[in-house]
């Protein structure tokens, strides 16, 4: 039997984490017509004002790569035996230096 418009024989619609389809195919076209036209795209920003420049690359880059999500993590430290403990502090230590470099 068909469905009326608006509804699906699935109730509970797409899995949680489950990618959609079509948003991928259609990146990978977008990916395609970009790969194509890289040099005319390259002279066109270069004829912008440096602000405009700015704007657009900025706007291009959310489809280029992913935004960082903030991470945490709960940990109870009076679970961990000392070598655990020691783990993490060289772990946190070799972190700060990297950051300050």
């Amino acid at each position: 039997m068909a469905q009326r418009k608006g509804q699906t024989g699935n109730r509970n619609g797409r899995p949680a984490g489950s990618p959609n389809k079509i948003t991928a195919d259609l990146r990978l076209k977008i990916n395609a017509i970009v790969d194509k036209q890289i040099d005319s795209i390259e002279q066109d920003l270069q004829s912008l004002e440096p602000m405009q420049r700015l704007q657009i690359v900025e706007k291009l880059l959310s489809y280029c790569v992913p935004k960082l999500q903030a991470q945490s993590f709960d940990i109870d430290l009076n679970t961990l035996s000392d070598e655990q403990l020691d783990q993490v502090i060289n772990h946190l230590k070799i972190n700060d230096n990297d950051s300050n470099q």
